[in-house]
């Protein structure tokens, strides 16, 4: 098969789930030294409500993203768990659709896969993997998603692509969701990426971060998803069968303005700097507004990054802040 592969655009359960409320999932960054801790932390999440737990694909600064998803699907319950989001060139796309399909079988059926073209080019060099220019990465990315999906069909799959090749394979066992494994495209480029998620995707998602969309502003965000809705207006796909969510790269939460600046002061000034567009700070009362602006916007569904083990924020976010904001949606 060569081109591009016929996607039945059947709207996900669990996007058509959360079309009339606000969903959060949650992450956390640098976390990874001591598991019980960390599973603390999601084991919390799963506890306070939050409709996912999602992992970054670092190998150099943590640990492996798929390792850990695979634990997780076997010690946690009901949440959701998702990369956030996966290299296409850490792995091959056959392994990719392997080590997804067992996650997802063996969590019962509770997989996001979120895929991007990756973005650090130090990475990519500590693992001797060549950093090809924005347009191949885009392309390969391209590429990728069909393969793994058409390698999740019941029936063998073949495809001849410019970075990718597969002639009669598919991977079994599959995947235990129907469609499929919901399919997250992380970017915001207007032209390819956002025409990417609405031939493929299930799910977009950018940040307000150069390296995961730059969506700076609420009118990035609007004209963004305005791109999106015209893409998918022209192959003619039903827009709302598109998830659209956003990532807050970190946020961090505090009772008062004291214990704010506590928790800030303990952030070395490197990372606030790396961070100083996409973090969001306040008490719960204060960054309401932020999320209710984005959800004006046109956001549907919020991942939320806390700051090392920062469970308090996990749990003023869940109590203090998502209920104001499943209010106002209602």
């Amino acid at each position: 098969m060569k081109g591009h592969l016929t996607v039945p655009w059947i709207p996900h359960p669990w996007v058509t789930a959360g079309q009339n409320t606000v969903r959060f999932g949650v992450a956390m960054l640098n976390q990874w030294a001591d598991w019980s801790l960390f599973h603390d932390g999601v084991q919390l999440a799963e506890e306070l409500g939050f409709d996912s737990y999602w992992i970054y694909d670092h190998p150099r600064w943590s640990a492996d993203c798929w390792t850990t998803l695979a634990a997780l699907a076997v010690t946690s319950k009901t949440i959701r768990l998702g990369s956030c989001v996966s290299c296409i060139y850490y792995r091959s796309p056959i392994m990719l659709a392997r080590m997804a399909a067992d996650v997802d079988r063996w969590s019962n059926g509770r997989l996001i896969l979120g895929i991007g073209t990756g973005w650090a080019s130090e990475e990519f060099a500590q693992l001797n993997i060549p950093f090809p220019s924005t347009p191949e990465r885009q392309q390969a990315l391209e590429e990728a998603v069909q393969v793994v999906m058409g390698l999740w069909g019941e029936t063998p799959f073949t495809f001849q692509g410019q970075y990718y090749q597969v002639k009669e394979a598919n991977v079994w066992p599959g995947p235990v969701q129907q469609p499929h494994v919901p399919i997250l495209i992380a970017g915001g480029g207007e032209r390819i990426t956002l025409l990417q998620v609405a031939r493929y995707g299930d799910v977009s998602n950018f940040a307000s971060l150069a390296q995961a969309g730059s969506a700076f502003h609420h009118e990035d965000v609007v004209r963004k998803f305005e791109a999106l809705r015209s893409h998918c207006e022209i192959i003619g796909r039903p827009y709302e069968s598109v998830l659209r969510s956003y990532l807050t790269l970190p946020l961090v939460l505090a009772e008062t303005h004291h214990a704010l600046r506590a928790k800030l002061d303990a952030i070395s000034e490197d990372e606030l700097a790396f961070y100083r567009t996409s973090l969001v700070t306040g008490t719960p009362s204060e960054v309401i507004e932020h999320y209710q602006s984005l959800i004006d916007a046109g956001v549907q569904y919020f991942i939320m990054a806390a700051w090392e083990q920062d469970l308090e924020t996990f749990q003023l976010l869940a109590e203090r802040v998502v209920p104001e904001l499943t209010r106002a949606k209602k």
